[in-house]
Formats: C-alpha cells, sequence, structure tokens
C-alpha cells in the first residue's frame, strides 16, 4: 500500500505542477467569468441610434400615440417589462441581483425626433426627405399609416402601416420603430372605439405568482429556470472531472512507456502497484478540478442568494457518482496508455470511450426536463452511462427515489469493477509490448490471455 500510495503522490505532483495544467485549469473559469462580466455591458458600449423619423398619418389620429411610444423612456420601460416577463421563471429566485441585469442588458434606447413636416406618401417624396443633404440630424425613417388603419374593411381586417427606412437606421432601432408603431395602433384603435386601454390591459393582466416546491421536507421556492440549467450542470461538471483525470492518466502512461520510464518503475513497483497508484493519483486531479468548478458555482448562486435550492445531498452524490465515473473511465483510459506506444495511436481506441461520455452528457437536458420517463428511468441503469444520466435526474424538479439512486451507485460501482479487471489484463500484457499499435479486437484478446 505504501509503494501505492508514492506512484500516487508521484503522479499527482507531476500533473498538477506543470504549466499546462495550471494555464488550462484556470483559462476556462477565467473566460466564463470574464464573459459574465462584459455581457451584461455590451448593450451599454453600444451607442443607441439617434434621427429623425417623419409620420405620414392621412387618418390624423395616429401620430399623437405615435409621438408618444417613440419617446426614450416609453421604448426603455416596454423593453424593461417584456425582459422581466421572459425571465420571470429565474428572477423571482434570484431577486433584485436579477432586476439590476435586466436594466443593464436592456441598455439605451433609440432616441427618435417626430418631424412635423415631412413627406408625402409618395415613394419619391420619401426617398428626397430621406436622402436630403444638409439635415440637422440624421433622418431615420419615414412611417406612412394606411387610410384604413382603424377602420374595417370588408373582410374584417384593420390596415396597418409601411416603414421606408435609410441606411442609418440599425437594426435594433427598425425593431423599436416597429414595436412603437404597433403600441400607436393600437392605442389609437381603442380610443376610435371610445375603450379605455388600461382598462382593457388590466382585465387581460394576470400576476404570475412564484411556485413553491412541497416536499416531504417541506416547502421551498421554486425555479423552473434552474431547475432546466441544474441538470446540464450536473452532467458538465461530471464531464469535465472525468475527462481531464482521465486525459492525463492516458496521457502520462504513454510518455513514460515511450521513454522506457516504465522499465525503471516496474523495477521498483509491481504493475498492479503501478496501475492502482495512477489510478489514485489522477483522481486527485480529478477531485481538484471537480472541486474548483463546483465551488465556482456555488460561490456564483450564493452571490445571488440562490443557494438554498441546491440540496447538500446533490453535492454528496455529485462525488459519489464521480468516483464510480472515473474508476470506469480512468481505468479503460489507464489501458489504451498501456497499450499503445504514442499519442497519436491512441485516439482511434480513445473515440468510443469518449462517445460513452458525450452522449449521455448531451442527452442530460432532456433528462433533466422528463426525469420520470421511462427512457431516462433505463438509462439511470445502463451502465457506463448510467452515472451521469442519474446525476441529471437528480438536479431535476422531480427526483428520482432512493432506491433508483443506489441500484445506479451499484451497478456503476459493479460496472467499475469489471473495467478495472479488464484494464488490468490489457495493463499487464501491453505495459512492456512495443510496436503496432493495438486495436480493439487485439485488446480484447490480451484479456483473455492474462
Amino acid at each position: 500500500m505504501r509503494r501505492i500510495l508514492l506512484v500516487a503522490r508521484r503522479d499527482f505532483i507531476a500533473t498538477v505542477s506543470t504549466k499546462g495544467f495550471i494555464v488550462g485549469l484556470l483559462v476556462l473559469p477565467a473566460l466564463i467569468s470574464l464573459v459574465a462580466a462584459l455581457a451584461p455591458r455590451i448593450p451599454e458600449m453600444r451607442r443607441p441610434v439617434s434621427g429623425e423619423v417623419a409620420i405620414v398619418d392621412p387618418t390624423g389620429r395616429v401620430s399623437a400615440h405615435a409621438r408618444a411610444a417613440l419617446a426614450p423612456d416609453a421604448i426603455r420601460a416596454r423593453r424593461l417589462a417584456e425582459a422581466r416577463r421572459v425571465t420571470a421563471p429565474v428572477a423571482g429566485a434570484v431577486g433584485p441581483v436579477a432586476d439590476q441585469a435586466i436594466e443593464r442588458a436592456v441598455g439605451q434606447a433609440p432616441s427618435f425626433t417626430v418631424v412635423q413636416d415631412g413627406p408625402g406618401d409618395a415613394i419619391d417624396d420619401i426617398r428626397a426627405w430621406l436622402l436630403e443633404a444638409g439635415s440637422a440630424s440624421p433622418r431615420l425613417a419615414v412611417v406612412v399609416v394606411h387610410r384604413d388603419a382603424l377602420l374595417r374593411r370588408a373582410d374584417g381586417e384593420l390596415g396597418s402601416y409601411d416603414l421606408y427606412t435609410s441606411r442609418a437606421l440599425d437594426e435594433a432601432g427598425e425593431r423599436a420603430l416597429h414595436e412603437s408603431m404597433h403600441e400607436a395602433l393600437v392605442s389609437a384603435r381603442l380610443e376610435s372605439a371610445d375603450l379605455d386601454r388600461g382598462a382593457i390591459e388590466a382585465t387581460l393582466r394576470v400576476v404570475r405568482p412564484e411556485a413553491v416546491l412541497v416536499t416531504a421536507a417541506g416547502a421551498r421556492s421554486s425555479s423552473r429556470g434552474l431547475a432546466q440549467l441544474l441538470p446540464f450542470a450536473m452532467g458538465l461538471v461530471l464531464f469535465i472531472g472525468v475527462v481531464v483525470g482521465g486525459q492525463s492518466l492516458m496521457t502520462s502512461m504513454v510518455e513514460e512507456k515511450s521513454s522506457r520510464v516504465v522499465e525503471v518503475l516496474l523495477a521498483a513497483v509491481s504493475p498492479f502497484e503501478l496501475m492502482a497508484g495512477k489510478l489514485i493519483g489522477q483522481l486527485g486531479v480529478g477531485l481538484l478540478v471537480l472541486a474548483l468548478y463546483v465551488g465556482l458555482g456555488l460561490t456564483a448562486l450564493y452571490s445571488f442568494a440562490v443557494l438554498g435550492l441546491i440540496e447538500p445531498m446533490l453535492l454528496v452524490y455529485l462525488v459519489i457518482f464521480f468516483l464510480i465515473t472515473y474508476m470506469v473511465f480512468g481505468a479503460l483510459m489507464l489501458a489504451i496508455g498501456a497499450a499503445v506506444n504514442q499519442p497519436n495511436e491512441a485516439q482511434s481506441l480513445m473515440v468510443p470511450v469518449l462517445m460513452l461520455l458525450v452522449i449521455p452528457y448531451m442527452l442530460s437536458p432532456m433528462i433533466g426536463q422528463a426525469p420520470n420517463s421511462t427512457f431516462a428511468v433505463v438509462l439511470s441503469f445502463v451502465p457506463p452511462v448510467n452515472t451521469i444520466a442519474m446525476m441529471a435526474r437528480l438536479g431535476s424538479e422531480s427526483p428520482p427515489p432512493a432506491w433508483q439512486v443506489w441500484a445506479t451507485a451499484l451497478l456503476g460501482l459493479g460496472a467499475g469493477i469489471v473495467a478495472t479487471w479488464f484494464a488490468a489484463k490489457i495493463f499487464r500484457v501491453g505495459l512492456l509490448m512495443h510496436g503496432r499499435p493495438p486495436d480493439l479486437r487485439t485488446l480484447i484478446r490480451w484479456a483473455r490471455q492474462a
């Protein structure tokens, strides 16, 4: 046991002390933090469009409403209301921090100046007005309201408007114009019908309450938005931890074999001690990566005051299933490293192993949305993909029964024992073998012969 721990210590230190590992470990969290910091501020960096808009209104009743709807404060108020409505499932749990983020994301509204003496509705007049040089501010658009915009036609429909723009109007400004004209036409139509818009909107408005999740442990606030993200996050953390640890395991094994260092090591330890020590050492690397990303996630949840949405037992299950998943895939990657002579020879053998990791990871959002579906339940009992599928189910709003969780753990542990036995057979045969790289059938033959 002492020699196993010495090998594990040597492998762990040799991996985490390299510049490549340190940079790789810190780059992704740094990029995520940078994107999270800059994304809300990008709208603030963009200068909103500003210029003149002419309203050609043959009805004489739309332009006043259009002027009010095109005011910057009105545009910003509508955008804030829409953003709050869309983000309500998450914002209800996050609280005031989400409202501040929404206000930053909405940014500044375009500044439109509605002119009184615009062109006529003929296309030549519109072109001349838009392209006229020497105007005080950029001429952005001409809105021509249809004559029947407030009157119902024989087919039961009402008219609308036409929009003519110059190159100075960007996409955000055009979107704001359409939103504002929609508001103006609705207000003008209700006014012409002697209807109170405020009363109608109040009648149609139904305030959406925050859902309360009732469980055997009690009641707590529920966030569907976060619940949709959590299964994906659980699968991602498991995936990154196993891939980083397993990849380091395979790479170090190939390097030691190709440089004949492994022959020196075998003079001091047995093949089993070398394999066990390497598995434990790189397990420490994987746990370090897991701790970093889980810590970052918990810090983010704490900063948004939603740390209470994470069940403490979920973190315990994450560690348990990480150990099981690493036991399976780490052993297979170590066997591949012992069987080949160069890193490029391992690619063909690594593809099926990585696919067994990637497929359940890609399916984790769908599993989280339907955690108790037949597909999700069956996948939870199919090694070696069952651990990632179960983590996605545990991160959902409807976690599985405890017996299913522990049954998955036992099945995963059994798969880990089988994978370790298979890897040990290949490890013992392939460790000192050089020459033509083996294929999958050769590895199976080695396992039978050993």
